[in-house]
């Protein structure tokens, strides 16, 4: 089963029975998005059942001549309708199966940003016909199963503004680093210096969610999960059509870059609205604009 079925609305399946008997369903309604013959004459097709607006289950396996659809693989998706990064970004194909994962050398976040690809078969179909496959710009969305609403960090107008103009020269510096520039690597260690320093002394007497602001990091032993914090600047709830399940769907801004997070009402902690912070682990995927 799906760690993130859940995410889009089917939290009430505990099982594998239930769930095999749940994909055969969205199978039967799914409409076909794309398709692709293989070299050993086989036919590769990918199903989308959508069942709220951008958001969804996708199916991806083999059908024969006479339509019978044979699961190779599943995932659930919520997609993003606006450009996260348009920074650099190279495809690699998973080792278990052709699902790829993406790689944004992305400098706002500080690493290399590494998401689960949910357009894949697009991907193969510009390869298979010889059309460009480079990326022009990533949307993303992370899909989270537990999560909290903190409050804001209290800030004037003119503070927010310092922060994000301090944010833009960082990720200024990081690229210059990359390229090789001396100056910005001695900065850029004298800048964190200076930061431990100023949090050894605040966390004496503040609350670590006071200092740090956002957060963007990798968590756990998966290349694609990061924990995050982010500012909510918008929200919109969907609703499964097959369960009731709502689900919210927040934009964050972390670390000056834009993105959605998903996750079922019933696993969020806290009420979401914009100008409070989201705190969770979430699975990131992304939509490669081509």
């Amino acid at each position: 089963m799906h760690k993130f079925m859940r995410t889009v609305g089917f939290s009430m399946y505990q099982n594998k029975r239930d769930m095999e008997a749940l994909l055969k369903e969205l199978a039967a309604q799914a409409v076909r998005t794309g398709r692709l013959a293989e070299k050993d004459g086989s036919m590769f097709c990918e199903l989308r059942a959508e069942l709220a607006d951008d958001m969804g289950v996708v199916l991806a396996g083999e059908m024969d001549e006479e339509g019978n659809f044979s699961q190779e693989y599943y995932f659930p998706y919520v997609k993003n309708t606006g450009i996260s990064s348009a920074a650099e970004c190279s495809i690699q194909r998973h080792a278990e199966k052709e699902t790829y994962a993406g790689l944004l050398d992305e400098y706002r976040v500080g690493i290399s940003l590494i998401f689960y690809m949910e357009n894949s078969l697009e991907y193969r179909l510009r390869r298979q016909n010889k059309e460009v496959t480079e990326a022009k710009g990533v949307s993303l969305t992370g899909l989270a199963v537990q999560g909290k609403i903190l409050l804001p960090v209290q800030k004037t107008r003119q503070q927010a503004e310092n922060s994000r103009q301090e944010s833009r020269k960082r990720t200024r510096l990081i690229e210059a680093a990359k390229n090789g520039d001396e100056d910005a690597i001695e900065t850029l260690t004298i800048e964190d210096i200076d930061l431990y320093s100023m949090v050894s002394r605040r966390i004496a007497h503040e609350d670590v969610y006071s200092i740090i602001d956002t957060c963007f990091m990798p968590c756990g032993v998966e290349c694609d999960q990061y924990a995050v914090i982010g500012e909510i600047t918008d929200m919109e709830i969907k609703t499964n059509r097959m369960t009731g399940e709502e689900v919210y769907n927040l934009k964050l801004d972390c670390n000056d870059m834009q993105f959605y997070v998903a996750i079922n009402k019933k696993d969020l902690l806290g009420e979401p609205l914009p100008g409070r912070r989201f705190k969770g682990q979430v699975w990131m995927q992304g939509t490669v604009e081509f």
